[in-house]
């Protein structure tokens, strides 16, 4: 889970989507590509761009984040640099707190192939993101860029291409989002689970899970059966962690797609990111990878086409357990009580060393091989330098 960005609330009426066929073909200057090139991708979809800042010679690790409203860096690789920033009355807010930040004004990103000048970051710390994703994150890239290009993602070859502004042809058989769109793009979405349902969330790229709903939202609604059972779980965001609630929502639907069985989270939105009632919660990239995804914001239009991960199975897997990676070590950091790390054995503090036959201190791996909810999983850890083996059986959330 990641940090959400400062939004505006918005007044007006959401769109319809429309279908990528019924597309009016516009005559003037045809956008053409600028530069193209590989990304990484993380636990839940998020995406990973590696480039350069200014004149400074290290490659950063940014994430590329439609739920940011500007862009950011991580205040140690400012430290780190020596990169002079100036304080601000600005603030930002995210799912565990609200933050004044200082700004990195007039920089320039390195993008393979592309620089784009004349950017604003503000300083955030992205501490707890790293010890999440296990490779440090300098920064996250959002509307500033986003606004400025067409942008194509496609997680079938892990290629993101970038496009100037113009008329474009998107591929045949996707679907057009027509987003509100200021900062961070607002996408209507029908879903049902006790009742069918039609709300705007945001379209949040930056988000590892696949569907979330604010408690306020869940709560008036009566969405999720009372009766139906709900796992606590640990998030993080900006400020540090916040308890949510996960289970399932029985159908979520994007345009056209259908999605069922969809695990989602809950939480008591307390600085209201979500901008309830207007908004009931966010769409994250857990679903978003499903699609091959071109964003251009200069149309006000997102187009979507399903890709080889359409129909990955989710994961409904529930441990309970919180792992980071802390000091070249994954560290055991939440256990929820009651949850089945707890009842493995599990402490805050236990080291660990493999999770089946995988003892490659590699948190992304780990974090992959628990998501079996049909399995037990051997799990060594180190405790007080003595080795000891755990048996982890996941609850399922279905």
């Amino acid at each position: 889970m990641k940090r959400i960005y400062n939004c505006l609330v918005l007044s007006l009426l959401l769109m319809p989507g429309l279908p990528a066929l019924s597309q009016v073909k516009v005559t003037g200057t045809p956008a053409r590509i600028v530069t193209q090139f590989a990304f990484e991708q993380f636990s839940g979809g998020v995406v990973i761009i590696k480039a350069r800042l200014n004149n400074y010679a290290d490659s950063l690790n940014f994430i590329l984040d439609t739920g940011s409203g500007g862009i950011s860096l991580d205040s140690s690789t400012v430290i780190e640099l020596n990169i002079p920033t100036t304080p601000s009355e600005r603030t930002i807010r995210g799912i565990a707190g609200i933050r004044r930040v200082n700004f990195l004004y007039n920089a320039t990103l390195h993008l393979p192939g592309l620089s784009v000048d004349s950017l604003d970051f503000h300083i955030n710390d992205y501490e707890i993101l790293s010890s999440v994703y296990g490779v440090k994150i300098d920064g996250i890239i959002g509307l500033s860029f986003l606004s400025r290009y067409i942008v194509n993602i496609d997680y079938d070859s892990f290629l993101m291409t970038v496009y100037t502004k113009g008329d474009f042809k998107y591929k045949k058989g996707g679907y057009i989002l027509k987003p509100i769109l200021t900062s961070i793009p607002i996408v209507p979405s029908r879903f049902r689970d006790r009742a069918r349902f039609d709300a705007r969330f945001y379209f949040d790229s930056g988000a590892g899970l696949c569907f979330l709903l604010s408690e306020n939202f869940a709560g008036d609604s009566l969405v999720i059966n009372p009766k139906k059972k709900t796992f606590l779980t640990q998030a993080e965001g900006l400020g540090g962690k916040t308890e949510m609630r996960v289970t399932t929502v029985k159908e979520v639907r994007i345009g056209p797609y259908k999605f069922k069985n969809v695990p989602t989270y809950i939480f008591e939105d307390a600085y209201n990111i979500t901008a309830y009632p207007y908004l009931a919660g966010l769409i994250g990239n857990d679903l978003l990878r499903r699609f091959n995804v071109t964003l251009n914001y200069a149309k006000k239009e997102i187009h979507l086409i399903p890709n080889t991960h359409f129909y990955s199975p989710f994961d409904y897997a529930y441990t309970g357990l919180g792992i980071y990676a802390i000091e070249g070590k994954i560290t055991v950091e939440d256990v929820i009580p009651g949850s089945p790390a707890e009842k493995a054995g599990f402490k805050i503090g236990d080291i660990v060393v493999s999770v089946g036959s995988d003892f490659s201190n590699n948190i992304q791996a780990y974090k992959n091989l628990l998501q079996s909810s049909t399995q037990k999983h051997k799990v060594i850890i180190s405790r007080n330098e003595e080795l000891i083996i755990l048996t982890l059986k996941p609850d399922s959330i279905l």
